[in-house]
């Protein structure tokens, strides 16, 4: 399942150019550059450039282009992607320019190379429904007159319609038919998850969730809080499925921990909407552990990133504490930082050493036992 053919195994030109900013263009393109690796492909080579603006026809301009030409032929590239949000018109012209004198040659954008790189991570029902409504939803928008991205599935879409009838117009009535039938089973699915967050609801434990950038090692950290084997990589989006566990963590303290998908700048809206009902234990927690690669130079950035995420799905104003993993690459040791009167500013710790955790636990102990006593004050 895939926006359109599978990235797996293609040499791909990366264009990752600085459009009206100059600060940290090589921490995004080397970022960039992960995603296409995620995704399964190889960089062969990194196109770089600095604009005020993008070009309304081909986003790079026309020298760009040829520039992304010269690299397809010298390394026998097929797959060009933008580290960028592209117009299906900007897209439309790009293969039609890089087409002449090469083979066919795909171009992705920022969100179709996310997309793909969900599509091949989801492993539940619920994370693979989400990921195709996201694909419909963002196909939606690559209709275009005379030309769209179904014409390489349109065998997967169905067959055509009757004489006289657009094929635009078609297009989008098919996908509109599709994208109401997965909202629907969403629906029941979400009805699920709904019941066992209230079963969670009352049985008054803390509920906390842990977020954070893609790859600041989550789920490492929830493995060594509850001890589980949830699937780690060094990739990004490695986790989309939401695991939830209870954690014991002494007299009077035990809470549940989920561990949820990762976030990242520029994250589609269509992603984020199809996500909706598993980013809702964000939502619903009574705590959240905001875990941070303070190893990363970009992590005051990509705090800020996650934290629009939060806003946007109204996980704003959940409490939260700031979890500085990866100290292990640094020289920072582990920490439980207070203020003056006592309130967590942040935790230090290295999931991957476990150095530390303790501290980590005791402060979520410490925080149960806070949220059990007014239970238990009114019994």
């Amino acid at each position: 399942m895939s926006i359109r053919r599978n990235p797996e195994r293609s040499r791909a030109v990366l264009v990752a150019l600085d459009i009206g900013r100059a600060s940290h263009a090589e921490d995004r393109a080397e970022e960039a550059s992960r995603l296409v690796s995620s995704a399964g492909a190889q960089v062969v080579q990194v196109i770089r450039g600095r604009r005020d603006r993008p070009d309304a026809a081909t986003f790079a301009g026309s020298g760009k282009v040829e520039e992304i030409k010269r690299a397809i032929d010298e390394h026998r590239g097929d797959l060009v992607v933008f580290d960028a949000q592209l117009t299906a018109s900007q897209i439309r012209n790009l293969e039609r320019a890089l087409a002449e004198g090469n083979a066919a040659v795909q171009v992705y954008d920022r969100t179709d190379i996310i997309l793909n790189i969900f599509a091949q991570r989801a492993r539940t029902n619920e994370g693979k429904l989400q990921v195709e409504l996201a694909r419909l939803e963002h196909l939606s928008t690559r209709l275009v007159r005379g030309w769209t991205h179904l014409e390489r599935q349109r065998g997967s879409l169905g067959k055509t319609g009757g004489p006289g009838e657009k094929q635009i117009e078609l297009d989008r009535r098919m996908i509109g038919e599709q994208v109401k039938k997965l909202k629907e089973r969403l629906k029941k699915v979400g009805k699920v998850r709904a019941t066992q967050r209230a079963g969670r609801a009352r049985s008054g434990l803390l509920r906390v969730a842990i977020v954070g950038y893609t790859n600041a090692g989550k789920s490492t950290l929830f493995n060594r809080i509850t001890r589980a084997k949830t699937y780690v990589a060094d990739k990004l989006f490695a986790t989309l499925d939401t695991t939830t566990r209870r954690v014991y963590l002494g007299e009077n303290a035990q809470i549940t921990l989920s561990d949820t998908v990762g976030f990242i700048r520029d994250l589609p809206h269509s992603l984020v909407d199809a996500f909706k009902a598993t980013l809702e234990e964000s939502v619903q927690a009574d705590l959240l552990l905001h875990v941070v690669d303070c190893a990363n130079p970009r992590y005051h950035e990509q705090i800020e990133d996650v934290n629009e995420v939060l806003a946007e799905i109204g996980a704003g104003e959940v409490p939260q504490i700031l979890v500085y993993n990866q100290i292990d690459r640094t020289a920072l040791g582990p920490e439980v930082a207070r203020d003056a009167y006592g309130k967590i500013l942040n935790i230090k710790v290295s999931a991957f050493t476990g150095a530390g955790i303790d501290a980590l636990r005791e402060v979520l102990a410490e925080a149960a036992r806070d949220a059990a006593r007014p239970l238990q004050t009114a019994a």
